[in-house]
């Protein structure tokens, strides 16, 4: 199902949601690493709003498999095609890049291939055998794409044994044709259900974003299949549109209601939450792996 881009006006946030946007030295220093190795961050790519912080904190999410997606989501600045072949030798830059920011944990994720055979997870088991030859005590956390429902792509990645695997839900199952209309609702909750199935106990890891328009017993049932289908850590945020080509936010969600969610999630049986207006997947990724490890 095909979606016709359409501008729409970009409505004002709220006040929790304007921060200042702290830059120094440090935060100089990753983004100069980053771009002179020709490496791509979904903190860049995305505009996640969080880089200032993150690439302060000398962190980042390395985005690998280039910078053009094959997939076109609604909700997505990345941009889509056309896409250019794989660079082979990109897996071995972010791990040489990873040791001179000197990262301890590592967040992986990339944009989504369906171009080529196996989706990228062959890049994903170089880049975490490159990244674990580099920095053997570093942990590794990848966010991986459907790979179009591909059992033997996903085992490829588990087999290079990740730390934690995440794969985001990202909305309600009734608003994927809006939000993510070449994507299926089903097949993620199986891609995350299958690891524990094929006998890996690696944590996964899911995500959501609210404000497209969500129902509060839409939000509790999707948080209720990703339970039964295994998964433990969650994250909570808020949508905010990129361009005027982007949907419209339906909804900005107060602080409280965020923290009115992790309570409920918790409750549910989720090991560990963070829910809020800025959380993102890999937001204090290193943080929620340490306190389920505990």
């Amino acid at each position: 199902m095909k979606h016709q881009s359409q501008s729409t006006v970009l409505v004002q946030k709220p006040s929790w949601l304007k921060r200042r946007l702290p830059t120094g030295p440090i935060y100089e220093n990753v983004r100069s690493m980053i771009n002179k190795d020709r490496l791509h961050t979904v903190c860049q790519e995305a505009k996640c709003p969080n880089i200032w912080e993150c690439f302060g904190q000398q962190t980042a999410t390395f985005l690998i498999l280039g910078s053009r997606c094959t997939r076109n989501c609604r909700f997505c600045s990345v941009d889509a095609g056309p896409v250019t072949p794989p660079d082979p030798d990109e897996p071995v830059r972010v791990a040489e890049v990873a040791q001179r920011i000197g990262l301890k944990y590592v967040v992986v994720t990339s944009v989504t291939r369906d171009d080529v055979p196996d989706g990228g997870a062959g890049f994903f088991a170089k880049t975490i055998k490159e990244i674990r030859k580099r920095i053997p005590d570093a942990c590794v956390e990848v966010l991986i794409p459907d790979f179009q429902g591909s059992a033997e792509a996903l085992q490829t990645v588990l087999q290079a044994r990740p730390d934690v695997l995440n794969h985001n839900i990202e909305t309600v199952a009734r608003l994927y044709p809006l939000v993510r209309p070449e994507a299926n609702y089903k097949r993620s909750l199986e891609l995350l259900e299958r690891v524990q199935a094929f006998g890996f106990s690696i944590p996964t890891k899911s995500g959501l974003m609210l404000g497209f328009g969500e129902k509060r017993e839409e939000i509790k049932k999707t948080l209720e299949d990703l339970l039964r289908v295994g998964c433990r850590i969650l994250t909570l945020g808020q949508y905010l549109q990129p361009t005027k080509k982007h949907l419209p936010v339906k909804r900005f969600i107060p602080p409280e209601e965020f923290e009115h969610w992790r309570d409920i999630a918790r409750k549910m049986g989720f090991s560990e939450v963070a829910s809020g207006p800025f959380v993102r997947s890999s937001y204090h990724a290193k943080e929620l792996f340490q306190a389920v490890k505990a």
